[in-house]
């Protein structure tokens, strides 16, 4: 399955090309490297293997470590739904840096909070999270 996804043109899709070419990147690294979603690395070796990806940053690749990898010290800290939930009443939105800063109270489970402030978030934006993706797209487009 990798290899036909690595193969295939995305871009029909209609995702964007940087989309489809980071898709494509990751399908032909898995089809190479069957263990590169093997739970039993590290996560910085983890987040490290992705980001060497072309089209792979930190965002994505902390949040497949989350996913895929099961790590619970994952934590994308420049996700806007987590920074929305950080937001002090009548304060100015936390940096990633500032975000980051205040997670590390909570490792090593930091993949839950992040899990919690996504709800959290969710709540505030008067979506429900296992609601219909594109509403709840379109919901956090309105918010920001």
């Amino acid at each position: 399955m990798p290899v036909k996804m690595a193969e295939a043109n995305l871009q029909s899709l209609g995702m964007p090309a940087a989309r489809a070419e980071a898709l494509s990147s990751l399908a032909a690294a898995v089809a190479a490297r069957p263990s590169l979603f093997s739970p039993s690395q590290t996560l910085e070796r983890a987040v490290a293997k992705l980001r060497s990806l072309r089209g792979i940053g930190e965002w994505t690749a902390q949040y497949i470590a989350m996913r895929a990898l099961r790590e619970p010290d994952a934590f994308p800290a420049a996700d806007i739904g987590l920074m929305r939930a950080l937001t002090p009443a009548g304060g100015g939105r936390p940096s990633a840096i500032d975000v980051l800063a205040r997670a590390e109270v909570w490792r090593p489970w930091r993949a839950y909070a992040a899990q919690h402030l996504w709800t959290a978030d969710a709540e505030l934006l008067g979506v429900t999270p296992r609601a219909n993706l594109k509403d709840n797209a379109d919901a956090q487009a309105v918010a920001a």
